[in-house]
């Protein structure tokens, strides 16, 4: 795996990009002179968190024959006060799945994610708690 960063202006504001040329931009925080052009590092590293579990619980209801219409992720992250670095303590993840979905495979589908599949949630929780909810909406 390999990704390249590029410096995009004189302050912050970055681009990163993978093998593939695939990108995403980053800058930081207008408290220290950022511009707002991308998401800050800890929002990318939430968003990958909601992505790593939402590729998870599509395979999984996949191959449970599940027929998911749609996910949603809503993610949120607090963070230690007043210390550097500020590392996630808490994070809490809602899936919405749509579709007409089994109510417990669905959960359990975002459990095995969460508790077992997920790369992203099992090196996050190392320094955060983690909680969870999955909720299904009928399509």
């Amino acid at each position: 795996m390999l990704i390249k960063l590029e410096r995009l202006d004189d302050a912050f504001h970055l681009r990163a990009t993978n093998e593939q040329g695939n990108s995403v931009e980053t800058d930081a925080s207008p408290a220290i002179g950022g511009g707002g052009h991308g998401m800050r590092p800890m929002e990318m590293l939430l968003s990958s968190l909601g992505a790593c579990s939402s590729i998870d619980v599509i395979d999984i209801l996949r191959k449970m024959r599940q027929p998911l219409q749609d996910i949603k992720v809503t993610l949120n992250g607090e963070r230690e006060k007043d210390k550097t670095p500020s590392l996630f303590t808490d994070i809490h993840i809602v899936f919405d799945l749509y579709g007409d979905l089994d109510v417990d495979k669905a959960k359990r589908a975002v459990d095995m994610s969460m508790e077992k599949y997920c790369s992203v949630a099992k090196i996050v929780e190392k320094t955060a708690k983690i909680t969870w909810e999955a909720n299904v909406v009928a399509g």
